[in-house]
């Protein structure tokens, strides 16, 4: 198993940017694909971006639009979500999440286990 704990959320306003951290613990993290995940108030939590076990290939959801950098330290066993140029859509829970065994891991498919997430919220 592996346990995670994110961190870096907070009120921010539009145009600004933040950088959430996700702090692994448990089995070795690089043998997991990372990804963030977000649920916004009244809505279904989605798919944000994606990192594979060496950090050499992403993915990210369309809403992105380059505005987001996910990367991973597998030394420090922390993954990171950078983002600019924050709006008031972004606000939402974001959730980091750890897949051992995916063929879909890039597009948000086969995620096991989950962080308990972290508050973003961007004022207009």
């Amino acid at each position: 198993q592996v346990q995670l704990v994110e961190s870096g959320g907070g009120l921010v306003q539009a145009g600004g940017s933040l950088r959430l951290s996700c702090a692994a613990s448990g089995r070795t993290f690089s043998s997991y694909a990372m990804a963030w995940f977000r649920q916004g108030p009244g809505k279904e939590r989605e798919f944000v971006a994606a990192v594979s076990w060496g950090g050499t290939t992403t993915n990210y959801a369309d809403f992105v639009e380059g505005r987001f950098t996910i990367t991973r330290d597998n030394a420090k066993n922390t993954v990171y979500l950078q983002m600019y140029s924050l709006k008031p859509e972004d606000t939402a829970v974001y959730y980091c999440a750890a897949a051992l065994d995916s063929d879909y891991y890039l597009v948000g498919v086969g995620y096991d286990y989950w962080g308990q997430g972290t508050q973003v919220t961007v004022s207009s």
